[in-house]
């Protein structure tokens, strides 16, 4: 009878890049087969996680090669890639998924995404590591990486992301997500497109790309017409999905799913029905940010997208927890800016929510 094993993984950076560590381990069960972490020198945490699944993928191959193996992640970018839904950007992490997809047969794997208070296992792990690593340590350990890259002759890839106009849903505060109510501007919202588009004019971009949605196309056209790039359509920076809560005010989502409404207030990683956790959309926004700096290296990008994808975009860059995206705030036409340094992808968010060419 084949066997069924678990595998649960981490990895973690301070500093990012930084001192780092991996975690894993192997369950049967409620049994633990094995545990297996370490440190990794100064790696970002994209990195460390990679180490985390192939250190856990090893262990459970040497158990049993034959075994059907469950890989849980707190990483959903991992899992993505991982499952060939995503593309794997950054040339190491590439050659660390082809390492990772030799140790066992693909057949028998399956990749799930977990809520990071779901892997504590292999989180304790991987802070046991790092705080060896700290320990042992007997110089300071580099966490400032910003202030030598600022001084540096590379040229970094700078993206300006652009929240669309206003819709007829915005002043409301009702849930607009990409739902089949798809908004149009007001006027407006069209109005505040026209005055950011001077203002992205003055910035000159290379590429101009927008989220597919209607109320983002409308923004971005008039941002083409300003700048004369053409837009390019991306649906990785399509708004988080509210399920069947989109087109609804909060006080009728309150009334209507008062239980499940709480659990999304309190909780990143709890998506509304039928919709999108904030933490998949942190990591989808992750996916979008790497893949501008692959195909656009050194330039500047401006990005008409989305409120909580935006939020989520500068959650990533902080490398902060999701929960911070509590605690940001992004109106309708402003700019939001990060700089990614391609040689190592340490980024640096240089603004947030200006709104300085709306008054």
């Amino acid at each position: 009878m084949t066997r069924t094993l678990v595998v649960t993984a981490d990895g973690g950076s301070r500093g990012n890049p930084g001192p780092a560590a991996y975690g894993a381990a192997v369950f049967e069960g409620e049994k633990v087969l094995a545990e297996v972490s370490g440190k990794i020198g100064i790696a970002t945490n994209n990195v460390a996680e990679y180490r985390g699944l192939i250190a856990g993928l090893e262990a459970a191959h040497d158990i049993d090669p034959n075994a059907h193996i469950e890989v849980r992640l707190d990483s959903k970018l991992v899992v993505e890639q991982m499952s060939g839904k995503w593309k794997i950007r950054h040339p190491e992490m590439r050659e660390l998924a082809l390492q990772a997809k030799k140790i066992h047969a693909h057949e028998l794997l399956k990749f799930v995404w977990v809520p990071r208070e779901s892997n504590t296992h292999a989180d304790r792990l991987v802070n046991e590591a790092l705080d060896g690593v700290i320990e042992s340590a007997k110089e300071p350990i580099q966490l400032n990486y910003l202030t030598e890259r600022l001084i540096s002759s590379e040229v970094p890839t700078t993206i300006y992301l652009v929240r669309h106009g206003e819709t007829p849903l915005t002043p409301f505060r009702k849930f607009s997500g990409d739902g089949p109510l798809n908004p149009a501007l007001t006027a407006k919202g069209l109005m505040e497109a026209d005055l950011v588009a001077q203002e992205i004019a003055k910035i000159q971009p290379d590429a101009l790309i927008t989220s597919p949605l209607q109320r983002t196309r409308q923004t971005a056209e008039i941002i083409s017409k300003a700048t004369g790039l053409p837009v390019s359509v991306d649906a990785i920076w399509t708004e988080c999905s509210f399920g069947v809560w989109d087109g609804m005010s909060i006080d009728e989502v309150r009334e209507a799913f008062p239980e499940e409404y709480a659990h999304w207030l309190a909780s990143t990683s709890y998506a509304p029905p039928e919709g999108e956790s904030y933490e998949s959309a942190m990591a989808r926004a992750l996916q979008g940010l790497l893949g501008l700096v692959d195909e656009y290296p050194g330039k500047k990008v401006c990005v008409v997208t989305h409120n909580g994808i935006i939020k989520t975009a500068l959650a990533a860059a902080m490398k902060v927890d999701s929960t911070a995206i509590f605690n940001i705030d992004v109106s309708p036409c402003s700019i939001s800016t990060i700089s990614i340094w391609p040689s190592d992808l340490l980024m640096a968010v240089r603004s947030s929510n200006e709104r300085g060419h709306l008054r």
